[in-house]
């Protein structure tokens, strides 16, 4: 049985939408669909465009509908829209419309079940007001929660007898998942449009399909608690700032040594200028992976050096962190420990014992709590508030995807500028 692919071009520019879909369609996708940033972005223009040039694939409007059915679908199926997306949580008013609409001009009609309640009442309704087909979703920002749609679609496949479709970050490892727990057509999105190779990611995805095949992949995944250092293992510092909204950096403090990174959970340590009683007893009190971070107050004296370090590595200790200061730099360097500092000077403190262990500090502003993670690289370092570490490593994992994607379109012999097309998203006011 083949099962279809749809492609979701979840783009904001058609250009790139446009260059995905000419690598993807010949290596199996067989929808095309026109995601609903592309349209917000585009217009229907984006589907117009796309009937053009792939004249003889399913073109899918994901035009999230919640009002104006039949206006929404007469534009979207005279645009050249096979198929018209129907919010589940529109009015059965709504939907009746798009199902009627659908059958005046020629398109047909999938209710989206993103967000709906009761998904599975909602479907069975759907049918009955004669929708064509069913999509189970996850919304991207629940999958940055490590949510999958795999349950999901199990019961509302059951319950159904028109096709069901899945979207929610399916990828090479989870395609054949989705078949097996219902689904008639497996929607796709980054997965393919933020890969460095579409039609090589395109090929394996399909042959999961059908070779009912597991493809590992280390992108593309979102992680749950027990893989946060995973994926903050993959990317960067800036990555990471850049899922938080440009936030979580701790100013002023940088690597000692050039190339190394840290990840892991902070203890945090207070102590007075100088006084290294604290962050010494905090050694002993870490568990292995554990990142020392340290409130010096962000002068000297010097409250780690090279026998601190040996001590921290001896327990397997990931990394130090100091807002203050270390020495004994080059010895650590060739010790290969990852220490950061905000200075470095040769004359230590005494140890006083002044300070606490596990207890929340503040580095310039930002506030770290024991437990937090931490990530460290060239760039500096940024702490990731427990509370939020699963979304937002899931976040900075999509910041690399992209950012790869992007790369790959530079090296074909455009601009960045161009690219992201800059001057067109240019604030106007």
């Amino acid at each position: 049985m083949h099962i279809p692919l749809q492609l979701a071009l979840d783009f904001v520019d058609l250009s790139r939408a446009l260059t995905v879909a000419e690598l993807a369609v010949p290596a199996g996708v067989d929808w095309l669909e026109a995601g609903t940033p592309l349209i917000k972005s585009e217009g229907l223009n984006a589907v117009r465009e796309l009937r053009r040039r792939f004249p003889q694939h399913t073109i899918v409007a994901d035009m999230k509908i919640m009002d104006a059915g039949r206006l929404e679908v007469e534009c979207a199926a005279k645009a050249g829209a096979d198929l018209v997306d129907v919010l589940g949580a529109a009015s059965d008013a709504t939907i009746a419309e798009c199902v009627q609409a659908g059958k005046n001009y020629g398109a047909k009609i999938v209710v989206d079940l993103i967000s709906v309640p009761d998904p599975v009442a909602r479907a069975q309704q759907a049918e009955a007001l004669g929708a064509d087909y069913i999509t189970v979703h996850v919304a991207i920002d629940e999958q940055m929660a490590g949510r999958d749609p795999f349950e999901l679609l199990r019961q509302v496949s059951q319950a159904v007898q028109i096709p069901v479709g899945v979207a929610g970050g399916i990828h090479s490892g989870t395609a054949w998942q989705a078949v097996a727990a219902g689904a008639s057509y497996v929607i796709v999105g980054g997965a393919i449009t933020k890969a460095t190779d579409p039609a090589q990611a395109t090929r394996e995805i399909r042959r999961a399909l059908d070779e009912q095949a597991v493809i590992p992949t280390t992108l593309f995944q979102r992680v749950g608690p027990a893989q946060i250092l995973s994926a903050l293992n993959q990317v960067s510092a800036a990555n990471l700032s850049d899922a938080l909204h440009r936030g979580g950096v701790l100013p002023g403090i940088r690597a000692l040594t050039p190339g190394l990174k840290v990840a892991g959970r902070a203890l945090t340590v207070r102590t007075y200028p100088g006084d290294w009683a604290k962050p010494v007893q905090a050694i002993d009190q870490a568990e292995p992976g554990d990142v020392i971070v340290v409130d010096a107050g962000g002068v000297g004296p010097a409250i780690w050096g090279e026998l601190a370090t040996h001590s921290a590595m001896q327990r397997q200790v990931a990394g130090v962190v100091i807002y203050g200061a270390l020495r004994d730099a080059g010895d650590i360097a060739q010790l290969r420990f990852p220490a950061f500092s905000s200075l470095v000077m040769p004359n230590a403190g005494e140890p006083k014992g002044f300070g606490e262990i596990g207890v929340p500090i503040r580095i310039a502003q930002v506030t770290v709590e024991t437990g937090d993670w931490i990530l460290g690289d060239d760039d500096g370092v940024v702490v990731l508030p427990q509370k939020l570490a699963v979304e937002y490593a899931n976040r900075a994992m999509d910041v690399l995807e992209r950012e790869n994607r992007i790369r790959e379109e530079i090296k074909g012999g455009r601009t960045l500028g161009a690219v992201v097309e800059l001057l067109r998203w240019e604030k106007k006011r």
